[in-house]
């Protein structure tokens, strides 16, 4: 006889049930913690967190997430925004010439390199 065990993720940013996608970790003042979230509050936590880890760096002992870690990068915050702006606009993508870089198009640059 097979047993099958089923692992659903709810996001625990929302008071019903609403389905979570993904698991995301993360670190403040010494302390991991990691959090359910569905789509939305995904993106969202990225686009909040990222004016932070564009002018931060990496600490000594940091471990990649379980999904969607990027990996440290060369060069300077704008820089690096200048080559994801650069490949967005070669794939055919609306992206504006200063600002925010919208999630999306960061982890689609990501996952391309």
């Amino acid at each position: 006889m097979a047993k099958k065990v089923v692992q659903l993720l709810f996001c625990d940013l929302h008071d019903d049930d609403v389905k979570g996608v993904e698991t995301i970790q993360f670190a403040l003042d010494g302390t991991g913690y990691e959090v359910d979230v569905c789509e939305k509050h995904g993106i969202e936590l990225r686009e909040r967190l990222q004016p932070f880890v564009d002018q931060g760096r990496r600490s000594a002992g940091a471990r990649r997430a379980v999904r969607g870690a990027r990996g440290s990068r060369a060069g300077s915050g704008r820089e690096h925004s200048a080559k994801i702006r650069a490949w967005a606009r070669e794939q055919g993508m609306q992206v504006s010439e200063r600002g925010r870089i919208s999630a999306q198009i960061v982890e689609q640059y990501e996952l391309a390199h």
